[in-house]
């Protein structure tokens, strides 16, 4: 049985998630203590403690959901089960992304923060807030979604944004090409066309002032060669080499995230078994609806982590 461990992206996020793993395990407490150093301030205050706006918040949602993910990877590699001997393939959903590359060596975790950081503030500030929108588009294929977005954008931007499975596509754009998207969508089929809480529209060509802040910012960090392959998100398949994931990390913010043709890549190449790994279990809802044979695992808690090693 082949197996990847895959990491979820923004929208994830709860108050209180990873502090059960943080209290069982002192290699989880580790690490929110690296990224609260990482950044100069209390993240895990907030992610505990704090109000789900705040950490809503673009700049606090991509660190701390990448936390949160790094800590089930380490409670996980405390009961034995290291990446390395457990998995075949990562990958990671737009943000997920460094979270997958922090979990096989190529970005250290205070990078991975820092990045994350830099990287939530430079979308947030791309597009001014109500200029830009995003929405699902429900009960639709992707190609006819591409086609409403195209129908939809008139001569502002409206593109399918995230392939995440067969029947859910989001797209993003100027705000009124993507209301008029909703209209389009429905008119063709759509099982329901809703627009999304979120304060930018991400993965499209309105993002280039972000992916020319990722662009600086990336230049200046070490990627080392991943423990693993990862399936990238612009490409749909498996990269190992240092530069290549440096560029499609910087393409990635105005790219489309291909995760159904990703996990399709995977299922080609034998695997079976996803483990989701932080937070949530959305991505375990899109993988059983795109690989329909494939089994799934969701890793937030001490629970789930005992279960896992049960399991082998």
């Amino acid at each position: 049985m082949s197996r990847a461990f895959v990491f979820p992206g923004q929208g994830a996020q709860t108050i209180g998630m990873g502090r059960a793993l943080a209290e069982a395990y002192p290699a989880a407490k580790a690490v929110f203590d690296e990224v609260d150093e990482a950044l100069d301030e209390k993240l895990s205050s907030l992610i505990w403690d704090g109000d789900i706006e705040g950490l809503t918040l673009t700049k606090n949602a991509q660190p701390a959901l990448m936390a949160t993910s790094i800590a089930a990877l380490r409670a996980l590699e405390a009961e034995g089960l290291t990446i390395e001997d457990t998995a075949d393939f990562v990958a990671g959903h737009s943000l997920g992304e460094y979270s997958a590359l922090c979990a096989v060596g190529s970005l250290e975790l205070a990078d991975t923060a820092r990045l994350l950081r830099i990287r939530g503030q430079a979308m947030q500030e791309a597009v001014p807030v109500g200029v830009g929108a995003m929405a699902a588009l429900l009960g639709l294929d992707f190609e006819t979604a591409t086609e409403v977005a195209a129908e939809a954008a008139g001569d502002e931007v409206c593109q399918a944004a995230n392939d995440n499975d067969p029947a859910q596509v989001v797209v993003s754009g100027h705000r009124a090409a993507v209301e008029r998207a909703l209209e389009i969508a429905k008119a063709r089929g759509a099982k329901r066309a809703i627009l999304l809480p979120v304060s930018a529209p991400f993965h499209c060509v309105l993002m280039q002032p972000a992916a020319a802040v990722m662009s600086e910012a990336l230049a200046g960090v070490v990627i080392s060669a991943p423990r693993l392959p990862i399936v990238v998100n612009v490409r749909a398949e498996a990269v190992t080499e240092e530069e290549k994931i440096r560029a499609l990390l910087v393409a990635q913010v105005t790219g489309a995230v291909r995760w159904r043709e990703s996990i399709l890549w995977m299922e080609t190449a034998g695997v079976t078994d996803f483990w989701e790994i932080g937070a949530g279990k959305a991505l375990s809802g899109m993988i059983k609806r795109i690989a329909k044979e494939a089994t799934t695992r969701a890793i937030s808690t001490p629970e789930d982590v005992f279960a896992a090693k049960a399991s082998r």
